[in-house]
């Protein structure tokens, strides 16, 4: 596994760098947003860890940079930012994970498996519901054969909701596989999700229904 690690504190870099080192995982550190643009370029890593207090800029903004061009690099977010809606913000633009400094680095470790694990799961599926298809292989849903523009943790709410489809899914199971029994993000990640899916899917012959006080589920418009 190869980690992009964007930190300006060389005490932290350079701790984390040793740790991750030891697993055998690559990782390539950089202290400023103008050099982690030019690495996750040629790295192209499979996750990257991210300050959010930069010395040139805000990491948010360059995460926002990102996603126009790689919607499905996991992203994990560092902050001292510890409000619900400093959370909700940094999923909103992007990040798929989020961990409020200071933090254990045990807790960062699972946190980076986890995503690097349901990277790799989706890349070996191909589901379906009306016209919208999901390519887990590719990373990517289409709908008549064109594109949709999602980012890891809605590909990720698509596939557990198609993966069940016309089974309901429970709030519950949504909010432990997004955040892996993190309760800080709370219900408002699931409930940002499906409401960008709705939205991204419309038209799609698809839709997600929510069964009020238990989850939700898609099936066929009609169905």
């Amino acid at each position: 596994m190869q980690i992009l690690l964007v930190e300006d504190d060389a005490t932290i870099a350079r701790e984390l760098a040793w740790r991750w080192q030891a697993r055998s995982w690559g990782v390539q550190a950089c202290g400023t947003l103008e050099a982690a643009w030019r690495a996750v370029q040629d790295l192209q890593p499979d996750v990257v860890v991210l300050d959010l207090h930069l010395p040139d800029g805000d990491g948010l903004d360059w995460l926002q940079r990102l996603r126009t061009q790689d919607r499905n690099m996991p992203v994990i977010a560092l902050t001292a930012r510890d409000g619900v809606s400093d959370r909700v913000e940094g999923l909103r633009r992007g990040a798929d994970d989020y961990l409020v400094k200071p933090f254990a680095a045990e807790e960062l470790d699972a946190r980076i498996e986890a995503l690097e694990r349901r990277s790799a799961a989706m890349r070996g599926e191909r589901m379906a519901c009306g016209r919208l298809v999901l390519l887990g292989g590719e990373g990517r849903a289409l709908v008549d054969g064109r594109p949709l523009e999602l980012h890891p943790r809605e590909l990720q709410v698509l596939g557990l909701l198609l993966r069940r489809a016309p089974r309901l899914v429970a709030r519950r199971f949504l909010l432990d596989a997004l955040a892996e029994r993190n309760e800080e993000m709370g219900d408002t990640a699931v409930d940002v999700y499906v409401s960008r899916l709705r939205r991204k899917i419309a038209g799609s012959g698809a839709a997600i229904v929510t069964v009020r006080g238990f989850g939700y589920r898609i099936e066929a418009d009609g169905a």
